[in-house]
C-alpha cells in the first residue's frame, strides 16, 4: 500500500471501486497533463447517499456525503493513474454542487468535507481552488456531486 492509501486507512476510510459512468460520458478524461474526472455522486456501502441541505438533511451530514464523493474521486485517479498514485502531481480544483433547500446557504462547509479530505490523504499537493454551488436537485437524488481538475506527470 502506498502514503496515500496508508494515510487513508488512518482515518478508518478506503478507496472504493471506480465507479462506471451512469450515462453517455467517460469517467476521466486526460487533456495533456491534467485529467478532468467527471462528477462523482454522493454514495456509501449502501448505495447513493440522498438528501437536501438544509431540508432532511444538515451541513455535517452533507459533509461527509462530499467526502465519499472526494473518495471517489481519488479512485478515478487511480484508475488513470493505472495505480502508480507517483504520478499524481496536484489537485488543481474541485467543483462541488449540493443538493439545496431554499435559504441554505453553507454549501462551502459541506464541500469542506472533500477538500479536508484531498489534503488530509495527499498532503500539501491536496490544497486546490474550488466552487461550491447549490442546485435544485442532483442525479439520482444524491445529496452532492463534485467533479475534479488534477495534474498529472
Amino acid at each position: 500500500m502506498d502514503g496515500i492509501e496508508e494515510r487513508l486507512a488512518g482515518l478508518g476510510l478506503s478507496l472504493p471501486e471506480a465507479a462506471a459512468p451512469l450515462a453517455a460520458y467517460v469517467p476521466f478524461v486526460r487533456a495533456g497533463d491534467l485529467l478532468h474526472v467527471s462528477g462523482q455522486v454522493s454514495r456509501d456501502a449502501d448505495g447513493v447517499i440522498r438528501g437536501v441541505l438544509g431540508g432532511d438533511m444538515d451541513a455535517e451530514a452533507g459533509a461527509k456525503a462530499a467526502q465519499t464523493c472526494a473518495l471517489a474521486l481519488l479512485a478515478q485517479v487511480k484508475a488513470a493513474c493505472e495505480g502508480d498514485w507517483g504520478r499524481l502531481l496536484r489537485v488543481v480544483k474541485l467543483t462541488g454542487f449540493v443538493a439545496s433547500a431554499p435559504g441554505f446557504f453553507d454549501q462551502p462547509k459541506v464541500i469542506n468535507g472533500a477538500s479536508e479530505l484531498m489534503i488530509a490523504a495527499v498532503g500539501e499537493i491536496g490544497r486546490h481552488a474550488r466552487s461550491a454551488v447549490g442546485v435544485a436537485a442532483l442525479p439520482l437524488g444524491a445529496a452532492v456531486e463534485i467533479e475534479g481538475v488534477f495534474l498529472l506527470r
